[in-house]
């Protein structure tokens, strides 16, 4: 196997399309990334007709510009991977038929890749190494997912959401407030506002002994607070929500990692970004207990993540024959 291995990593599983070459699935050469919040901020959410067609007119030019970052050519590469699961399905397709084509013309390796291991890789593209096993919490705007990671494509899934991801509450709780969209970066920002540092609302799930996770509870007791105070201060309020939202995330994932024995916990997903949780994962951590974070870019949706696992499935010498498929659930 040649020294240097160089992958090109399309995304479009949801409302950002990217495209960026990694070598040796560590080293990011280039990582275009295309955001649509402007695209979908006036309806609160994604519009999957309006995100898919956002994605077909942007990709060939996002891949045209990550191969002119990197100073190589489509005859340098030695793999193309793509998101095919999970996402919403006409997104989806963008990337992994572009992937498709590319992989056909120029007779290189196809890998599909899960958009969720993707994201949890991110961290090992800024030098972090992985000590397995690992506990992997992935929370998003559609995803809150708690595993023991052996390996790659080796995760034993401890427990989800019952109901709404953490990223979906911020969104529903900024909305409600009319604070804006999206409601992760909006909410953390007014909260830090906020002077008086209150309690409003009680644990979420205190009394749970399992690695299950629920948001509607408290995204209802945040709507029934603002209908009996209309007049409270809403920095005091998003506050309260973010602290009980994030806590649920820091008490399960210690649970788990302390249960099993496991010292190295890898946070990864859009919610990961927040920089409350980061304060609080660290506030928590024992001694001999070891955070690993990508840095906010990375863990917004990106190609850099799919190269990077990509490029783990490449050297296994597993692929994907042209026929796979899109699969809007893992």
């Amino acid at each position: 196997m040649k020294n240097t291995i160089l992958g090109l990593g399309l995304e479009s599983s949801c409302d950002e399309t990217s495209a960026s070459v990694v070598e040796n699935g560590r080293k990011i050469l280039s990582n275009r990334i295309k955001s649509q919040i402007d695209l979908h901020k006036d309806f609160f959410g994604v519009v999957p007709e309006l995100a898919s067609r956002a994605h077909l007119e942007t990709i060939n030019v996002l891949v045209k510009n990550a191969l002119e970052e990197a100073g190589i050519g489509f005859k340098d590469l030695d793999y193309v991977a793509a998101t095919s699961r999970p996402g919403l399905v006409g997104s989806l397709l963008i990337a992994l038929q572009s992937a498709k084509a590319i992989s056909y013309i120029m007779k290189i390796p196809l890998i599909a890749v899960n958009h969720l291991e993707a994201h949890l890789y991110a961290p090992f593209l800024e030098g972090a190494s992985p000590e397995y096993p690992c506990i992997g919490l992935l929370i998003s705007g559609g995803n809150c997912n708690l595993y023991i990671i052996n390996g790659t494509g080796n995760m034993k899934l401890l427990g989800k959401t019952a109901d709404d991801a953490p990223g979906e509450a911020f969104d529903k709780v900024a909305r409600y407030l009319d604070l804006g969209y999206p409601g992760g970066p909006l909410v953390e920002k007014l909260a830090r506002e906020s002077g008086q540092k209150p309690k409003l609302f009680p644990k979420i799930m205190a009394d749970s002994n399992d690695y299950r996770f629920s948001y509607s509870g408290i995204k209802t007791a945040v709507v029934n607070y603002v209908k009996e105070n209309p007049d409270a201060d809403k920095s005091d309020i998003v506050f309260s929500f973010q602290e009980r939202a994030l806590e649920l995330l820091v008490r399960k994932v210690y649970s788990a990692a302390r249960e099993f024995g496991i010292r190295e916990i890898l946070v990864a997903g859009g919610v990961a970004a927040n920089g409350r949780l980061r304060e609080m994962l660290q506030k928590e951590k024992k001694p001999d207990e070891k955070i690993i974070i990508a840095s906010p870019i990375l863990c917004t949706d990106n190609a850099a993540m799919i190269a990077g696992i990509g490029y783990q499935y490449f050297i296994k010498g597993k692929n994907d024959p042209l026929s796979v498929d899109a699969e809007p659930r893992v």
